[in-house]
This record gives C-alpha cells, sequence and structure tokens, in this order.
C-alpha cells in the first residue's frame, strides 16, 4: 500500500513569526524546481539523452492533462509543460507532528493559503532539523513524509517530475487527474476535504478514462483489496485513540509512548501482516512496514478517513461527477451565507444525514 501523493503548497507566503532562514531556503528550492532545472516538455522531447520511457510518460500527463480539462470543459492550463529532473527520489519532505497523548495532526497557518496539518522542505536534512526542534519546544512527535507530487493551487505553473515516471500508466493517470482536481476545486483551511475530493475524483476519473480496459480491471482489483487494508488500519487507530480516551488525566507523555509501542508491536503490525497475507497483497502495498507513531498515525487519517463520506454523498444526490463537482460549488457559496457551521465539511455531513433521514 502506499499513501497517494498530496498537493504541497510550497510556502512563498510565510511571514511573521516564521524564521527568516526557512522562507530563504524554501524560495530557492521552490525557484530551482520552478525555474532553474526544468525545461519544456518539447526540449526534454527531442533530447536524444533522454529514454525513451520518460518520453512515453511525459506524453501521457500531456494527454492526461487534456482530458481532464475536457471532461470538466474548464480551460486548459499551462500546468505541466515542463518537466524538472530531480536530483532526489522525492521533490520534497513533509514534516507532520501529533501530541503524545492524541492523535491528530498539529497546525501550520500560513498568511493567504490557509492552515495545514503539515509543514514542507526541499531538503531532508532541513525537515530533520525541523522535526528535531518542534520535538524539543513543542514536546510533540513527529514524522517526516517523502512527497513525490505537489500542487501550488494555481499560483504557479506545477511542473511533470521525474518521480512522476515511477508510476505505471494507471496510477500515472490517477496522479495527474488528483492533482489537477485542486487546480478547479479548493476550499480554504479544509486540508482533509480537499485531499480526500482529490482522492476521489482522481480514482473515479480512471473509470471514465480507461473504461472497460484490462489494465483498470487488474489495477482496480488491487486497489480494492488495498481499500480493506486501509478501512482496517482507521479501525485500529481508533482502538488506540480508545484507549488513550480511558486513561484520560492520567495519560502521561511517556505512558502515551509506551502503549503506542506496545500498540504497534503487539496488536497492529501482526494484524496488518495477517490482512495482507490474507488478501494476497503484494510486500510493497502493505503499511506494516510503515515508520508508525501518533504523527503518522495522524497522517494516515488526514488522508484516508473521509472516503467512505465521499462516496456516500455522490450515491445520495445520485449525481455523476460534473453534476457533483456543480453541486458542491453551489453548496459552498450556500455555505459562506450561513454562519451555522464552522466547516464545510461538517456542512456536507449533515447534507449526507439529511438525505438519509428522509429516505426513511
Amino acid at each position: 500500500m502506499r499513501f497517494l501523493p498530496i498537493p504541497l503548497i510550497f510556502l512563498l507566503f510565510v511571514t511573521g513569526c516564521t524564521q527568516l532562514g526557512y522562507f530563504s531556503e524554501q524560495g530557492f528550492g521552490f525557484a530551482k524546481l520552478q525555474w532553474l532545472d526544468s525545461r519544456s516538455n518539447e526540449k526534454v522531447l527531442d533530447d536524444p539523452d533522454i529514454s525513451e520511457e520518460t518520453k512515453r510518460k511525459i506524453l501521457l500527463v500531456r494527454e492526461y492533462k487534456r482530458f481532464f480539462y475536457y471532461y470538466f470543459n474548464e480551460k486548459e492550463t499551462d500546468i505541466y509543460t515542463r518537466t524538472t529532473m530531480l536530483e532526489n527520489e522525492a521533490v520534497s519532505y513533509l514534516v507532520i507532528a501529533s501530541p503524545h497523548t492524541k492523535i491528530e495532526a498539529h497546525e501550520f497557518n500560513f498568511p493567504f493559503v490557509g492552515s495545514f496539518p503539515y509543514i514542507g522542505f526541499y531538503k531532508k536534512d532541513s525537515a530533520k532539523r525541523f522535526a528535531r526542534r518542534l520535538r524539543k519546544e513543542e514536546n510533540v512527535v513527529t514524522y517526516i513524509r517523502p512527497v513525490y507530487a505537489y500542487s501550488t493551487l494555481g499560483y504557479f505553473e506545477d511542473r511533470i517530475l521525474s518521480s512522476f515516471f515511477d508510476y505505471d500508466d494507471v496510477e500515472l493517470a490517477e496522479l495527474i487527474f488528483h492533482e489537477l482536481f485542486h487546480t478547479i476545486f479548493f476550499i480554504k483551511d479544509e486540508v482533509d476535504l480537499n485531499e480526500n475530493l482529490a482522492n476521489f475524483y482522481g480514482k473515479e476519473l480512471l473509470k471514465e478514462y480507461f473504461k472497460d480496459q484490462k489494465q483498470l480491471a487488474d489495477y482496480l482489483a488491487i486497489e480494492a483489496k488495498k481499500e480493506v487494508l486501509k478501512k482496517r488500519v482507521v479501525e485500529l487507530i481508533s482502538i488506540l485513540q480508545s484507549e488513550f480516551n480511558k486513561l484520560g488525566a492520567f495519560l502521561t507523555d511517556r505512558k502515551a509512548d509506551e502503549l503506542t509501542g506496545r500498540f504497534i508491536n503487539e496488536v497492529f503490525k501482526p494484524d496488518l501482516r495477517a490482512l495482507c497475507l490474507q488478501l494476497d497483497l503484494p510486500p510493497k502495498e502493505c503499511r506494516f512496514k510503515h515508520q508508525w507513531n501518533q504523527a503518522s498515525f495522524a497522517a494516515f487519517l488526514t488522508y484516508e478517513e473521509e472516503q467512505d463520506f465521499l462516496g456516500s454523498l455522490r450515491d445520495r444526490l445520485n449525481l455523476d461527477l460534473k453534476g457533483l463537482l456543480k453541486w458542491l460549488r453551489d453548496e459552498h457559496e450556500n455555505f459562506k451565507d450561513q454562519d451555522k457551521f464552522e466547516s464545510f465539511t461538517n456542512y456536507l455531513k449533515k447534507k449526507v444525514s439529511d438525505a438519509t433521514s428522509s429516505t426513511h
């Protein structure tokens, strides 16, 4: 099992209490990625030193992009018209933090773009240093996650990255559809919803693009097994959180870490290992090899927990993907005109609840 690549807001807008060193390093990293190390796709395609397989993947990205914007009748942007060959395997590294006694991602607030449950670095060493500082100054648990794709949400023209080329054709399509969705629909301060919507649309658009092709059927068969595994991960994480809740005020940071460690080694990993064997999933698809702690649990919940909610939403509304997007846009305008709900996510969940009640 793998995480789907998530969009990374490259924090060029960071001001205030954020250290100038961070701003400078990330600004240079972004400039290097966007301009210094990137070339037009045409130049890359004409380069005799570039492999034919790499060129084929670039052409596929172009094709997927055209399909996406045509499907939604949106004007095609200049996104993915240039390619960057990365020096490292990942484009950047996210630092995610959580309290010892909760499975809850720490929020990082940034001007203009809102709040996010992570902070990004172009250099792994910088991410490690920041994580150490967080643990010392904020007394939190941290997790560093590599990122293989990103979205600037239309602020800049995102590049094709060499990290894309490790995906097979169907995975690549899902990645591109995921990232492009952020360019046509994004809700400020609601990372969970944005990510899960992009995940949802990325997966569903595969069915539109590949239709009845065998490679899609094979991919979906594996994905169905992975969904079973994901749901079990969520269930197991909730078990640990319930143990935290039971201890309440008696739960110290040290006890929480000890409890988490025992849970991972004695319950979590054995359970997932057995389920992987039962599902006959390849080892690379199984999460029990992942670095697990309170922060990585929180990261997993951020990007996986709401999938059922979105599927239920579409089923209740009985809309196709285009109709659902229009409905979401209309409802977001309605949401902005009310003050009953603090988040668009809760507003949507109430809509699902009301629709369910009306059918009984």
